[in-house]
């Protein structure tokens, strides 16, 4: 079976534990013709499961449906990744000072597996490019 060419791991690193029930939506950058207006467009939406992890954000690349939903990733576009951490505490009953965390970044080669880790606290946050 395939997999999203896009996948993301939440880990609470205040509990270190998997986050589970984190909301994600996955957007892309579209820029005017005349490159006055740079706006993300809605692409995808996830959650994360039990194992803090959303492996199903977009149809395994070349699929039929990743054809029919315009989702293959494009070399050199910029996409964006929201993970709403906010709900996610609050759902733990603490206070958090980040709302959402943003993660932009470019792709390079359509064809590689993207893997978007996250490190959450309730006051900080970390992410690196995963395997």
């Amino acid at each position: 079976m395939s997999k999203s060419p896009i996948t993301c791991h939440v880990l609470d690193s205040s509990t270190g534990k998997p986050a589970p029930g984190v909301q994600i939506r996955l957007q892309i950058l579209e820029v005017s013709k005349d490159e006055k207006l740079e706006i993300f467009q809605p692409l995808a939406k996830g959650v994360t499961n039990d194992d803090g992890r959303c492996l199903d954000l977009l149809p395994p690349a070349g699929s039929e449906e990743a054809k029919a939903q315009k989702a293959d990733l494009a070399a050199g576009q910029t996409y964006k990744v929201v993970f709403k951490t906010k709900e996610y505490f609050d759902g733990t009953q603490r206070e958090s000072f980040y709302p959402w965390v943003e993660i932009t970044f470019v792709i390079q080669n359509p064809h590689e597996h993207y893997h978007i880790p996250l490190l959450i606290s309730p006051y900080g946050f970390t992410t690196y490019r995963g395997s």
